[in-house]
């Protein structure tokens, strides 16, 4: 209950959220639920292990938010990159290790990290549960 307490939140705050890999784009509104677009993916940016990623909103033609539930599972990382674009990380559950420009940190429930166009940062699992995370970010606009 308290992670669906969190998603909403975060949906309502960022006002619109989505990405694009959707055979069939949609304009309406519609609702979906992470077991139905779940996706067994390797860690991001050369990051190590599996993680489970949750692209929401994939099929909305037109919108400019990507949105996206991420776990990452034992030991699985998001390997360290410089962002071309601000990007929120908000950690649902799980512990994890940040590295945010050089500086190491530990991250839990109710962490919200924002991440600068120019920035360097990484991610890595740790303890028994997996990292749970949200990612927001707008899309860049296509040429």
């Amino acid at each position: 209950m308290n992670r669906c307490i969190h998603l909403i939140a975060l949906a309502m705050l960022s006002a619109a959220c989505a990405t694009a890999n959707a055979a069939e784009p949609r304009r309406d509104s519609y609702v979906e639920n992470a077991r139905d677009i779940a996706v067994q993916q390797p860690g991001p940016h050369e990051g190590e292990g599996t993680t489970t990623a949750y692209p929401f909103f994939e099929a909305a033609d037109g919108f400019d938010i990507v949105f996206r539930q991420r776990a990452l599972h034992r030991g699985a990382t998001i390997g360290e990159h410089r962002n071309d674009k601000d990007e929120i990380y908000y950690v649902l559950s799980g512990r994890g290790e940040l590295r945010l420009d050089g500086k190491r940190r530990d991250v839990g429930p109710g962490d919200a990290i924002l991440t600068r166009d120019g920035s360097t940062h990484a991610l890595a699992q740790r303890g028994e549960e997996d990292l749970v995370i949200i990612v927001v970010y707008r899309k860049r606009a296509t040429r």
